[in-house]
C-alpha cells in the first residue's frame, strides 16, 4: 500500500528537525574534550568514563560511587559550580486510533521537541561538605487555560526543584578499617543511594510531559517510593571496608525552612506527610574483584500521606504506604567493554484512610459502573491494595561510544473496583465513552481506561545509543507491551489492546 506524499513529507520533516537538533548540541559540545567539562568532571579532572559506566550518565562506576559517598568533595572546588543539561525527544505511538480525541490522547505524537532542561549546582563546598542540586524546567508542564475555561492548546513551561542532596561526609582509614560516614539533607528517598537499582535512579532517560510520551520507557513500571522528589529528609549512612552499606533516614513535608526542597510545586501538588515518622532504610553488601563489582541489597520505607494535599486538618484522611524491596547490580568494566546487569523488586502495600474506606463502603464501585449484565453492582472497593513491581535490565557499551540495553518490566497487584475508569453503564447496559443521546450515561475512558480494576502491566524496552562525544548521547528506544491495565486485549473495554501502546522513542541528551 502506498504512503501519501504529505505523510512522507511530515516524516522527513520530523526526522530533519530531530537531526538538526542533534547537530546543534553536537557542535556546541564537541570541544568539551579539550576545554570546559561539566561540574564534577571539572572538579575532579576526570572524564566521563571515570565516574559513569561506559560513559552512560548517570550510571556510576566504583569511583563514581566513592565520589558520591564522600560528599562530592574529591578534587578541587571550582569557581563556577554550575552545569546544564537538555533533551530533544520524539515519540511515536503505534496506534492512535480507538480514541475519541487523538489530539488530547497523543499530544505531539510524531513531533520532535525540546522537552526539558536542567541546571545543576553543587560539588565541593568544604573538605567535608558538598552538594548535588538539580533545578529542572519542564517545557510542556501544562496547557494554558483560555477565556472559555478550557485549554487553548498553547503549552506553558514550569521550573521546579528536582533532586537535591546536600551532604556532610568523612572517611577514616587505617590498617584494619576503611569507614565512610555521612549525613544528607535531601528531598527524595533513595536519592542518596549510589547504585542505579535505587528507586530514584533506575529510570533516568527523561521523556516529555505530553500524552504521546505516556507509553515510553520512562513511564513503564519502576520500583519506586510514593513520595516523589518534593519532601524533606535527613539521612545518616555508613560504608565499611567497601563491603557493607547502611542508611537510615526520616522524611517530612517540605515546608517552612525546608520549602526550597519543593520549590516550583504549588500547594496542591506538594506531598503532605504526617509528622516525621516516615522512615526510609537501606542495607547493601558489596564486593569488588578485578574488573568486576557486585551489590546485593534491600530497602524499605513507610510513609503516612494525607489524602488531600491542601487540607491536613483531618486525622482520618491519612493513608499508610509501606514499600519493601530487594535489588542487585553487577558490573564488568574493562576497556573497551562495559557490562551492567540490574534487577530490582518492590512490594508496596497501601492501607487507605478511614475517610476513603467509609466513602467506598456499601456503594459498590465508586465510579458507578455495574457488572456485565448491566444491573449487578460491583463489589465494594478495597480497604488496602498491594502491588509488586519487578524490573531487570542488561546493558553493554563498547569503547564508551556505542551501546545498547534490554529491559523487562512486570507490574502485578490486587484487583480493586476503585481503579476502574471503564465499565458497564447502568443506564444503557453497555460500555460507552460518549453520551450522544443525553441519557446521563456513566462514561468510560478510552486509551487510558481500565476495565478490570487490575494494574497489571508488562513488557520490554529495547535501546540502542551512541555517544559521539562524552557529554552527548543519541538514543533510540522501542517499548513493547504484552499487558496493560490488567489485560492483553481490550483492556479499556472499548477495543484497545496493550500492543497498541508500543512506542518508538528517540532522544538527544546533552550536558555542559
Amino acid at each position: 500500500m502506498s504512503v501519501p506524499v504529505t505523510q512522507i513529507r511530515r516524516r522527513l520533516s520530523a526526522g530533519a528537525t530531530l537531526a538538526s537538533g542533534a547537530m546543534v548540541i553536537f557542535s556546541m559540545l564537541a570541544p568539551l574534550d579539550a576545554q570546559a567539562l561539566p561540574l564534577f568532571a571539572r572538579q575532579t579532572g576526570q572524564n566521563c568514563v571515570s565516574c559513569h559506566a561506559g560513559g552512560q550518565f548517570p550510571e556510576l562506576t566504583p569511583y563514581g560511587r566513592m565520589f558520591k559517598l564522600t560528599g562530592y568533595t574529591i578534587g578541587q572546588r571550582v569557581a563556577v559550580p554550575i552545569s546544564a543539561m537538555g533533551q530533544i525527544t520524539y515519540a511515536k505511538v503505534k496506534d492512535t486510533g480507538k480514541s475519541d480525541d487523538p489530539q488530547a490522547d497523543f499530544q505531539k505524537n510524531g513531533s520532535p521537541m525540546f522537552s526539558a532542561g536542567s541546571v545543576f549546582f553543587g560539588g565541593k563546598i568544604t573538605d567535608n561538605i558538598g552538594a548535588f542540586a538539580q533545578w529542572t524546567y519542564d517545557n510542556y508542564a501544562g496547557q494554558r487555560v483560555g477565556d472559555s475555561g478550557n485549554n487553548d492548546g498553547k503549552w506553558q513551561g514550569k521550573p521546579s526543584a528536582d533532586n537535591i542532596d546536600i551532604r556532610y561526609a568523612d572517611r577514616f582509614i587505617d590498617a584494619n578499617r576503611d569507614l565512610i560516614v555521612g549525613l544528607s539533607l535531601n528531598n527524595h528517598p533513595s536519592v542518596v543511594d549510589p547504585w542505579n537499582t535505587a528507586a530514584a535512579w533506575m529510570q533516568y532517560v527523561p521523556a516529555a510531559s505530553v500524552s504521546s510520551h505516556n507509553y515510553t520507557d520512562a513511564h513503564t513500571p519502576f520500583p519506586s517510593d510514593t513520595t516523589g522528589s518534593n519532601v524533606a529528609g535527613i539521612n545518616a549512612y555508613a560504608y565499611l571496608n567497601k563491603m557493607i552499606y547502611a542508611e537510615l533516614g526520616f522524611y517530612q513535608t517540605a515546608n517552612k525552612g525546608f520549602s526550597f526542597m519543593s520549590a516550583g510545586y504549588n500547594d496542591t501538588n506538594t506531598t503532605k506527610l504526617k509528622g516525621i515518622n516516615n522512615p526510609y532504610w537501606r542495607l547493601a553488601l558489596t564486593h569488588e574483584w578485578g574488573a568486576h563489582n557486585l551489590m546485593v541489597g534491600a530497602t524499605g520505607m513507610v510513609a503516612h500521606i494525607y489524602d488531600d494535599n491542601v487540607d491536613t486538618s483531618d486525622p482520618n484522611s491519612i493513608h499508610r504506604v509501606a514499600n519493601t524491596g530487594i535489588d542487585a547490580q553487577y558490573q564488568y568494566i574493562l576497556d573497551p567493554h562495559t557490562v551492567t546487569a540490574q534487577v530490582a523488586y518492590m512490594r508496596q502495600k497501601t492501607n487507605y484512610s478511614a475517610n476513603t474506606i467509609a466513602n467506598n463502603t456499601g456503594i459498590g464501585s465508586p465510579s458507578g459502573f455495574v457488572a456485565a449484565d448491566g444491573v449487578t453492582p460491583l463489589s465494594d472497593a478495597n480497604d488496602s491494595d498491594t502491588t509488586n513491581t519487578f524490573r531487570a535490565k542488561l546493558s553493554y557499551v563498547y569503547q564508551a561510544k556505542y551501546g545498547g540495553s534490554l529491559a523487562f518490566f512486570n507490574l502485578t497487584g490486587t484487583t480493586n473496583t476503585a481503579n476502574q475508569n471503564s465499565g458497564y453503564d447502568p443506564v444503557t447496559g453497555t460500555i460507552t465513552s460518549t453520551d450522544p443521546l443525553g441519557l446521563g450515561s456513566i462514561l468510560s475512558t478510552r486509551v487510558g481506561g481500565n476495565l478490570s480494576g487490575n494494574p497489571a502491566t508488562r513488557g520490554f524496552t529495547y535501546e540502542a545509543f551512541w555517544m559521539p562525544v562524552q557529554y552527548v548521547r543519541v538514543g533510540a528506544q522501542y517499548t513493547a507491551y504484552n499487558k496493560f491495565n490488567g489485560a492483553s486485549d481490550n483492556y479499556d473495554g472499548l477495543g484497545r489492546n496493550a500492543r497498541d501502546n508500543n512506542t518508538l522513542f528517540l532522544y538527544v541528551w546533552g550536558a555542559y
